[in-house]
């Protein structure tokens, strides 16, 4: 079975109205083949204050009722998703981001597939452009 690390912008196309984001239908695609069995997910506990933060903004920018981001947030939590502890990816993390000029927070995904022989799905496309040659990443776009 197909190992994925997803990062929290793959997951936000799942709770927010399909008007207001772009690349709905694959995100909806690999949360079926989630649900179906035919690929895993893996998240770093980063994932789900991510997921969170991103309601919140999305509620402060009225495109989402607080009751809506909350029952949202409640159905990704109902995936039951393998959550990975980020403690231990970060020391990696920290290199990557240094010699890659990016986050520590995007870097932790990326350790984490790497880690696992896994490829990190994001909706990111600046992140996958900058990582895609050289490490697993790829863009929610091009799947």
């Amino acid at each position: 079975m197909t190992s994925l690390v997803v990062d929290a912008s793959v997951a936000v196309k799942w709770c927010l109205p399909v008007i207001q984001e772009q690349l709905v239908p694959q995100a909806v695609s690999l949360l079926e083949n989630f649900r179906r069995g035919s690929i895993r997910f893996l998240v770093p506990d980063l994932f789900w204050t991510e997921l969170a933060n991103a309601l919140w903004k999305a509620v402060q920018r009225s495109r989402l009722s607080l009751r809506n981001a909350e029952f949202a947030f409640s159905r990704v939590q109902e995936l039951d998703l393998p959550t990975i502890p980020s403690a231990p990816l970060l020391l990696d993390a920290l290199r990557l981001a240094t010699n890659h000029d990016r986050t520590v927070y995007d870097s932790v995904y990326v350790v984490l597939a790497v880690h696992a022989g896994a490829e990190l799905v994001t909706a990111d496309e600046r992140l996958a452009n900058a990582l895609a040659a050289y490490l697993p990443v790829k863009w929610l776009g091009a799947i």
